[in-house]
């Protein structure tokens, strides 16, 4: 079942919780005109009016929950399908750094998907989308949030459809991500994977290997984003000591005991096996998370050992799918280091982006041509 026929159809959308626009960038890539772009976060705002055609709007999602006439205004009245993207911040959910119990009602993050409800529930957008961690569907916010959508209505897409492996999909990590996609009229899906065999995916050193070589604490003249952080003497040392693919239980086999990180020489700690270890080249990178410029923070170490440093800002964005030339920021000294992580791993990567956008367009019956894969052209 379709929504239009037309091929002249007016698709718009808007972005709740856009963060640097990786969502935004991917819809309209697909060819979904995005008009707005709202995140509460005023470091959003530069690389998202440098790179996308829609406008940025600081505001916060609980406030437009109890009053959402102001995104029901920004869709036009004669829009033929409209849009809702509302992809709430994952930190709840996460593994990384979270750890779920009774006391997560108290996380003030953890009602963003109440406000997107209470949002839906108003505007009645046509297709509404969200991109989370896999986490998220064990959570009783999440059921009530669905339950809401097909109870609204809606047609949500199947399970097996919203479970995302990001190599099938030509995005060069290990990403794993949960996408609900919900319309109105009928039935709607994301695009079948590009890949199914492993050997098909994307790798680390196809996204990444034609960028210039870099030391530990260099920034490249040409690129001020292609910039790496300076190590400490013993974390160079542990560098210098380790393969790509090893970890550090290779310290213990060679006598270097002293490189052990305290929390590897407790029983609790030996499970932890990717931090202060090299990704390998010929496969596809680890998940890049907020940390992925900290060597110490997962298998972010280079790959190339010629390299012994974490990868740079660029290389994460790059392994995220955004393109070379996005703009993250104005003044370096505006954003630094830690904001600039936050920025490129907490955003959706714009390929998958892309798909989803697909997803829409061959819902409501538009052509479009197949994407290509997140890694340089040669």
């Amino acid at each position: 079942m379709r929504l239009l026929e037309s091929e002249c159809m007016k698709i718009t959308a808007v972005d709740l919780f856009c963060g640097s626009g990786g969502l935004s960038y991917g819809l309209e890539q697909a060819g979904i005109s995005v008009l707005k772009g709202i995140d509460y976060d005023p470091d959003c705002a530069y690389p998202y009016e440098q790179n996308l055609d829609g406008e940025f709007r600081q505001l916060n999602a609980e406030s437009l929950a109890q009053d959402p006439e102001p995104i029901a205004r920004m869709f036009p009245w004669d829009s033929d399908v409209k849009v809702l993207a509302a992809c709430a911040p994952c930190q709840p959910y996460s593994t990384m750094g979270h750890e779920k119990d009774k006391s997560h009602e108290d996380h003030d993050k953890w009602g963003r998907l109440k406000d997107v409800k209470k949002i839906v529930e108003y505007v009645e957008p046509d297709v509404v989308v969200t991109e989370n961690v896999l986490q998220v569907r064990n959570d009783s916010v999440y059921e009530e949030f669905i339950e809401f959508l097909e109870d609204s209505g809606y047609f949500v897409n199947s399970d097996e459809n919203k479970k995302v492996y990001c190599p099938e999909y030509g995005i060069p990590q290990k990403r794993k991500r949960w996408v609900v996609m919900a319309s109105k009229v009928g039935p709607i899906s994301l695009p079948d994977p590009m890949y199914e065999d492993e050997s098909e995916y994307p790798t680390a050193r196809e996204a990444i290997g034609h960028l210039p070589s870099l030391q530990a604490g260099e920034t490249h003249p040409d690129h001020d984003l292609h910039r790496s952080r300076t190590l400490s003497k013993k974390n160079l040392e542990r560098i210098e000591n380790i393969e790509p693919g090893e970890d550090w239980r290779v310290w213990e086999e060679r006598g270097l005991e002293h490189l052990l990180a305290d929390c590897h020489k407790k029983a609790s700690g030996r499970s932890y096996k990717a931090p202060y270890s090299r990704m390998r080249p010929d496969e596809p990178a680890p998940t890049i998370t907020t940390q992925f410029y900290n060597y110490g923070s997962g298998r972010f170490g280079h790959y190339d050992t010629d390299q012994n440093r974490a990868i740079s800002l660029l290389e994460g964005a790059l392994l995220q799918t955004f393109p070379e030339d996005y703009d993250f920021y104005d003044e370096w000294d505006d954003v630094g280091v830690k904001n600039l992580g936050r920025l490129i791993g907490n955003a959706v990567p714009p390929l998958l982006a892309e798909h989803i956008g697909r997803g829409i367009l061959e819902h409501v019956d538009v052509e479009v041509p197949a994407p290509e894969t997140g890694v340089a052209d040669d």
